[in-house]
């Protein structure tokens, strides 16, 4: 049997990266309605979510995309303009709190783990660029809070010199409604200073503490607890278009995170 997902559209043959039936009507309703009134729509909003998940999955360029999809111009609109609405992140976040729920956990977690990830651009350009020092690379970094099963709390995307500490600070910040039970952040040893600590306590509340997970050795090894953020930046790696930073902005950057991510628990929701 095919495992290729059905379509909704029977005049093309399925991507691997299409939604199933299944996964389509988990997110479905969180499409934005149209207004009920003037033109009617005729938009087909799965066949764009989809063109959406091939992009992000296969790396290509939106020109690039297979004319048996919508345009890349209808495509990438809807993409901006979803972004810019707050809608996209929306989306991730409901479908989140289902799936936490759906493993019997509560929607808003009682940990966070902080980390960072420094990643090439294709080119130099625009002015959200750097060198991190410390891993060699030129581009930008991303900054992600994540609670204990790896879902994703908070993103931001910066130059890659900026600081580790400031933007696991600015993340938990702008998250800081989805951390009404957090309890304690889990962070690496690039992360260690009171200052750190105090600067969570004054963004998160006073209760909440600092844990630094330390190595025990020089060589490889699997850290307690850490390596829950490190899977999910493998999951990011899967897709193609994360790869590197292709995007001019740095909004869109965190735009594609949340797509992924948005893939990634529309699969768990529907199986």
């Amino acid at each position: 049997m095919s495992r290729l997902p059905e379509i909704a559209n029977p005049k093309r043959k399925a991507y691997p990266s299409d939604m199933r039936d299944a996964e389509w009507s988990v997110l479905q309703p969180l499409i934005p309605a149209g207004k009920g009134f003037g033109r009617p729509r005729e938009v087909d909003f799965r066949e764009i979510l989809n063109a959406i998940f091939y992009v992000q999955r296969t790396g290509c360029q939106w020109e690039m995309l297979p004319h048996d999809l919508p345009p890349y111009t209808t495509v990438y609109f809807y993409f901006c303009k979803w972004h810019r609405k707050g809608i996209w992140q929306q989306m991730h976040d409901q479908r989140r709190a289902d799936l936490r729920q759906k493993m019997g956990r509560t929607i808003d977690s009682s940990v966070a783990i902080a980390d960072s990830q420094s990643v090439k651009t294709t080119e130099k350009r625009g002015g959200i660029y750097g060198f991190d020092g410390g891993k060699k690379v030129k581009g930008r970094k991303r900054h992600l809070v994540v609670d204990s099963q790896g879902l994703l709390i908070g993103v931001l995307v910066t130059e890659a010199n900026a600081s580790e500490r400031l933007g696991a600070v600015v993340t938990l910040d702008e998250a800081s409604d989805k951390l009404s039970r957090l309890e304690v952040v889990w962070v690496d040893q690039g992360y260690s200073g009171k200052k750190f600590a105090h600067a969570v306590q004054q963004v998160c509340g006073e209760p909440v503490r600092v844990e630094v997970i330390k190595r025990t050795s020089k060589s490889f090894e699997i850290l307690p607890k850490r390596w829950i953020v490190e899977r999910t930046f493998g999951w990011l790696n899967r897709y193609r278009r994360l790869s590197k930073d292709y995007e001019l902005y740095c909004e869109m950057s965190e735009a594609m995170i949340y797509g992924a991510m948005i893939q990634l628990m529309l699969k768990r929701l529907a199986a």
